[in-house]
């Protein structure tokens, strides 16, 4: 679509047609003197994709930090390994990761205390967690971290991690990665 629509001048009039059953659509572009019209035809494409619903899930850990702190751990282990393992205990959180460099570890402990609560690292604990996700789409979700101070991660065994940055009166933005699964399962 971006190719056809470069196709167009800057004063162009856009006209885009579509029948409701068709297998196309039509952009015309005229020229504001209309000395010129050009149609372009854009196949469309038949997607068959199920549509995945999020269930409201109790989660075992929750984990609230400083959100530059996520964004941080996620690229300074992505250098050495492609997926990360986090452990979520009574004792804090640890991230793990390994590759053909080595290995790299961080480890978070719960924070009280804090002057301020942004930099606070809050742990609730139902159960321990150890899940392993890909460090790619971590460092994708990490492009929130300028929304919000801190972020806030769900995690529950064989569920989705729930990363969440809360933006101030607005709302919050959410992001879902499903665990990686070992070849054992």
């Amino acid at each position: 679509m971006s190719k056809i629509l470069k196709c167009s001048g800057n004063d162009d009039i856009i006209t885009i047609k579509a029948e409701d059953s068709g297998d196309t659509v039509t952009f015309v572009f005229e020229s504001e003197k209309q000395d010129r019209v050009s149609d372009y035809q854009l196949k469309l494409m038949d997607i068959d994709s199920d549509h995945l619903g999020i269930p409201d899930t109790n989660y075992d850990a929750q984990v609230k930090m400083p959100s530059s702190e996520f964004q941080r751990i996620c690229r300074d282990l992505a250098t050495i390994g492609d997926s990360v393992t986090v452990a979520c205990t009574k004792e804090g959180v640890k991230f793990s990761t390994s590759g053909e460099l080595g290995s790299g570890n961080v480890a978070i402990k719960q924070t009280s205390g804090i002057d301020k609560e942004d930099d606070a690292v809050v742990i609730d604990l139902n159960q321990a967690v150890t899940l392993t996700f890909a460090l790619r789409y971590l460092n994708l979700f990490t492009k929130a971290t300028s929304l919000s101070p801190t972020v806030s991660l769900s995690f529950s065994k064989d569920v989705p991690l729930l990363v969440e940055y809360k933006i101030n009166e607005i709302g919050y933005a959410r992001f879902y990665l499903a665990p990686k699964i070992s070849e054992d399962e």
